[in-house]
């Protein structure tokens, strides 16, 4: 940090002087990122959707209670309680990547066996193949449970399961390409930005949204059947 309130960003893990203001990557401005709030907004929206279908979930399931008692016993719930787990810690690599970018740097600054050291790019990576093998697993539960008969068209029961958890499917899919989005503009860019980190955060807030969406998924299908 020099006197004057600029600060260094680190590209590919090098040091590189760079007029960006210290208190810009800090977050500290006149008025927040309106990129931030259009998606806090949208995200906003997107639990609208998300309890819509819980209120279906809810709706269907309490007029045929023998249908989901007959269904739910073909859930392997150890299985789906360790995807589970995959995809929350995979939430604090990625908010230990929006901290490396708020610090300005992109890459690791040591030994990529010292996690202290990492930077936006190595959380994030790390948060995207923990991301991936959760998409795995739900593959695999999927086809699973298709071999044992649950599928969309048998029963309400499989419509249910299979459009809720293959919604929030496709929204950690999406996740997935934003991360990508994310480190291969760290990459091309011949300097880590303000706007990058930005970028980073925003991508935070959606991988936390889905993270917390499908929390309140497993307790519904997994816990409280």
């Amino acid at each position: 940090m020099s006197p004057f309130g600029w600060t260094t960003v680190h590209n590919a893990g090098v040091a590189t002087a760079a007029t960006i203001p210290a208190s810009r990557l800090h977050g500290h401005h006149d008025r927040p990122s309106m990129v931030s709030v259009g998606t806090i907004i949208w995200l906003s929206s997107e639990l609208m959707f998300f309890a819509a279908l819980f209120a279906a979930y809810f709706t269907i399931r309490a007029v045929s209670p023998e249908l989901w008692s007959q269904n739910t016993a073909h859930l392997d719930v150890p299985f789906a309680a360790a995807n589970t787990t995959i995809l929350v810690l995979s939430s604090l690599t990625c908010q230990a990547g929006v901290f490396a970018a708020e610090r300005g740097q992109v890459g690791r600054s040591g030994s990529v066996f010292n996690f202290l050291a990492w930077g936006l790019r190595e959380w994030f990576i790390l948060t995207y193949l923990m991301g991936a093998v959760f998409i795995g697993g739900q593959a695999v539960e999927y086809a699973t449970l298709i071999q044992e008969g649950v599928t969309i068209p048998s029963s309400a029961y499989g419509s249910m399961f299979y459009l809720t958890t293959g919604f929030h499917g496709l929204h950690v899919t999406g996740g997935l390409i934003a991360f990508l989005l994310v480190l291969g503009r760290t990459y091309l860019a011949k300097r880590f930005t303000h706007e990058q980190a930005v970028s980073a955060i925003v991508v935070s807030y959606y991988w936390h949204f889905v993270d917390v969406v499908w929390i309140g998924l497993f307790a519904t299908i997994y816990l409280i059947k």
